[in-house]
């Protein structure tokens, strides 16, 4: 997916898909992680999203990736704190205490770069995607987290009847690009409430991916 699509989306405040309180799912079945206090949960195009507050106040730390800068802005200051801005090559990484958002391709976001992280929490990023990048997302996360467990939330949906993001991920496309790393456990389906954007009907799914060995 172009770039430019999600620059614009923020420039214009078409950010429809920006959640204005911590997803339901998420706030659920965190404890499915079984972390403990502390615990560095990193957070893939994470945009303003409400649920990096919801970790801080559970005593976690946090690490994000966004492409949009303004995004990242637009969250230290809802979160009310001054991020020290250091340059990493193409990237740049906000910081606040217990807080790292990387801003640029996450793709170009390494291991090193990133830091030892003991979950991930991946809400908006997969469905963000377009079917042809998934691949290459799923690899990459899990190269760069080396393999680190995963709350996966999907949304599935019938494609022809909306063009997305976000996508339709159904249990087989989970199955596909994680089954070889990771044990992929349903945890709970629950409908869309008025469906998805107000348009077609919806489910939202959670997922738990542990790695595999």
């Amino acid at each position: 997916m172009d770039p430019e699509f999600w620059h614009q989306r923020w420039k214009e405040n078409r950010i429809a898909f920006h959640e204005g309180r911590p997803n339901t799912l998420l706030v659920a079945h965190f404890e499915a992680l079984g972390l403990p206090q502390r615990s560095r949960v990193f957070v893939p195009l994470c945009g303003k999203t409400r649920d990096i507050g919801w970790l801080l106040s559970q005593g976690h730390r946090v690490a994000g990736a966004e492409l949009s800068e303004a995004a990242i802005v637009q969250l230290f200051a809802e979160l009310g704190v001054e991020p020290q801005i250091t340059r990493l090559g193409e990237l740049s990484r906000y910081s606040a205490p217990n807080l790292d958002i990387f801003v640029g391709d996450i793709f170009q976001l390494t291991r090193t770069m990133l830091g030892p992280v003991d979950a991930i929490i991946d809400r908006a990023a997969l469905v963000a995607l377009p079917a042809d990048m998934r691949p290459r997302y799923a690899d990459h996360l899990s190269d760069i987290t080396d393999k680190a467990p995963h709350l996966l939330i999907t949304f599935e949906y019938d494609q022809t009847q909306m063009a997305g993001p976000p996508f339709s991920i159904s249990e087989d496309d989970v199955r596909r690009l994680y089954g070889a790393r990771y044990d992929a456990v349903h945890l709970v389906t629950v409908e869309v409430p008025g469906g998805l954007k107000g348009q077609c009907a919806a489910t939202e799914s959670a997922w738990l991916l542990k790695s595999s060995g």
